[in-house]
């Protein structure tokens, strides 16, 4: 016999959902990162491929015309010469933070977990095959 579905007490989606809004400003590969080395101050480009050894010129000038886009991040340029660029974020995107760093606390006691469980598994070897393993020694 079929379970009966029961009614779903959580409200509804608003149509234009603030969430997806939150979700889709942040939810990019490597914005998260961006975001967390801005919050100390402004950053140059090359400081932020520094940061973010793993990030490439192209996926990194992608996310922050993206976030410029979405009014996370600020451009400016400075008067040098040769001109550089100067990124850092905007009133919105340090508004982000606590949102970042919550996601940031709640990733760690997934590892943690994750890590116990896996320890709580692992099985010890038989103490037969640890006694008649042979023995290695360096001469």
């Amino acid at each position: 016999m079929a379970l009966k579905v029961r009614k779903n007490k959580s409200p509804e989606i608003p149509n234009d959902c603030p969430l997806d809004a939150c979700l889709s400003a942040i939810g990019g590969a490597w914005t998260t990162n961006i975001v967390w080395y801005l919050r100390g101050g402004p950053r140059r480009f090359s400081e932020l491929r520094y940061d973010i050894p793993g990030i490439s010129a192209k996926m990194l000038t992608t996310r922050l015309r993206d976030m410029e886009r979405k009014y996370i991040v600020d451009r400016a340029v400075l008067p040098t010469s040769p001109p550089s660029v100067e990124y850092s974020l905007t009133d919105l995107g340090h508004e982000l933070m606590p949102v970042i760093e919550s996601i940031a606390e709640v990733g760690h006691k997934l590892k943690m977990r994750a890590a116990a469980n896996i320890k709580k598994n692992q099985k010890p070897a038989p103490a037969e095959a640890t006694a008649s393993a042979p023995s290695v020694h360096a001469s």
